[in-house]
């Protein structure tokens, strides 16, 4: 029973990998129409949307599954019941991807009017904080959970630096005003994906030790 229950743990960490590279492909594609005005790239990842989703359901029906069959407790629960708040925090994920690139389809034909530096910025920094917490997940591995954690703070500091930029273009040009709002909710976009990317890793930690603000010492 056990040697049945193991091979579904392992599958439940499988499924979540390949949802987490999904994500990580959103996030690069969303990033990448940006940075390119690519619409075709835009539009691919508003339609990706719908597999994300897909495998979200997936995932929660093989969570049930576990849950229904082997009755876990302890430990074991706890890691199901976190898989359940990860997957939920990577379709949002998923979801603000597509938003972004929704706005990227109407800024496609359209000059921007300042260089996209700090934005690409907070996507890579963003990918890199959902990656590390689905391999803090699978890898058991906390320290690595508290630097996703620590890392949100970076995202923090990037949104407040394109803020200030964008206002200070407006108040140079108000004709600026209707596309720094537009870079303004896609920075804001991927703000919200670092949080989410921060509830992943609070998820791990959640798993080991049945709170979400316990962070062990760095080694």
């Amino acid at each position: 029973m056990r040697s049945r229950f193991e091979e579904q743990l392992k599958n439940l960490k499988d499924a979540l990998i390949e949802m987490g590279g999904m994500i990580v492909q959103a996030i690069t594609s969303a990033n990448e129409a940006l940075i390119g005005q690519n619409m075709e790239l835009a539009q691919w990842t508003i339609d990706f949307d719908l597999k994300i989703d897909d495998k979200e359901k997936e995932i929660e029906d093989l969570c049930l599954k576990i849950l229904l069959q082997q009755q876990p407790v302890a430990r074991d629960l706890r890691l199901i019941s976190a898989v359940l708040k990860m997957i939920t925090d990577l379709e949002r994920i998923g979801d603000q991807a597509a938003d972004i690139s929704e706005i990227v389809v109407y800024l496609v034909d359209k000059t921007y009017i300042k260089k996209l530096e700090h934005i690409p910025q907070m996507a890579a920094t963003t990918m890199k904080m959902v990656s590390d917490s689905i391999d803090a997940f699978v890898q058991d591995d906390l320290n690595l959970a508290r630097r996703v954690i620590t890392a949100d703070d970076e995202v923090d500091e990037l949104f407040n630096v394109v803020k200030a930029e964008l206002i200070s273009l407006i108040h140079k040009d108000v004709n600026n005003g209707d596309q720094a709002l537009d870079l303004l909710m896609i920075a804001k976009y991927f703000e919200r994906i670092g949080d989410h990317a921060t509830n992943l890793a609070e998820w791990v930690v959640f798993s080991h030790t049945g709170t979400h603000k316990y962070f062990p010492d760095e080694e």
